[in-house]
């Protein structure tokens, strides 16, 4: 697994959303290298990690841990957004011992309905051969009902190559495997587990990824968990209010490695 590391201290590990890299929570990063130790991934099938077939939430909590392994760090506290704040979520359930606390940012652990469809449409639509220009790709997803701000971060997985494009992320294994990273259920070694440890719940006030039909779910799963809302704001919370964001999780995980 692709993955940049910064500072020293304990160990923080950020991880990205669906479509994203390690990049996306690179703001964040930056914030809290001078205290710790911010591990940033390209997850499975994104940015320049390793290409899967099969990809659920057992099998990316897994790589998680292996990771920490891998750099000899015993427990580390665990932040993701979206896709990203479910592998942060199974992460925490599956390996309680090796979190010291968990952020999610606008997501629950909970199923989701499809949602992306238009996205990997246009996606898939876009030719990549015989065309360099970055502005057709650009008028290609917003032709296809991708607004532009969506349009310009999907299209930071483009790669240039002698002919044309192509993608640097696994788009034909994320779709296959869509229905895992939509799923929740049965998608944790034990679906009744729950994690006692400190978890945090960010959500965007304009954000309908977490509800408060969602309460019971988080509370079951994390009984210990505490929630903040960022109003003015959707579900890129942490692009559209980065100063707040990254305060709130840094006090939060400061809070913590005392």
């Amino acid at each position: 697994m692709n993955f940049v590391s910064t500072g020293q201290g304990p160990a923080v590990l950020l991880i990205h959303g669906l479509f994203g890299n390690l990049d996306n929570l690179k703001g964040l990063g930056q914030v809290l290298e001078s205290q710790y130790q911010v591990i940033r991934v390209d997850v499975p099938n994104h940015g320049l990690s390793e290409h899967w077939d099969e990809m659920d939430y057992p099998r990316l909590a897994t790589s998680m841990v292996a990771l920490l392994d891998e750099l000899a760090i015993k427990r580390a506290h665990i932040v993701g957004h979206s896709m990203g704040g479910k592998i942060a979520m199974a992460t925490a359930l599956a390996f309680p011992e090796r979190i010291i606390s968990m952020v999610a940012a606008d997501i629950a652990p909970v199923a989701y309905e499809p949602r992306h469809d238009t996205v990997f449409t246009a996606l898939e639509s876009l030719p990549l051969e015989g065309h360099t220009d970055r502005r057709f790709a650009l008028n290609h997803l917003i032709d296809n009902g991708i607004d532009e701000a969506t349009a310009q971060f999907l299209l930071k997985n483009l790669q240039r190559t002698d002919t044309g494009f192509r993608w640097k992320m696994n788009l034909s294994g994320l779709k296959a495997c869509y229905p895992n990273i939509i799923g929740w259920q049965n998608q944790t070694p034990n679906p009744v587990q729950s994690y006692a440890g400190p978890s945090l719940f960010i959500r965007g006030g304009d954000s309908n990824y977490v509800t408060s039909e969602h309460r019971s779910a988080i509370m079951a799963q994390f009984p210990a968990a505490q929630a903040k809302t960022l109003e003015g704001c959707g579900h890129w919370l942490h692009a559209q209010k980065p100063v707040i964001f990254n305060r709130i999780v840094s006090e939060f995980i400061d809070k913590h490695s005392m």
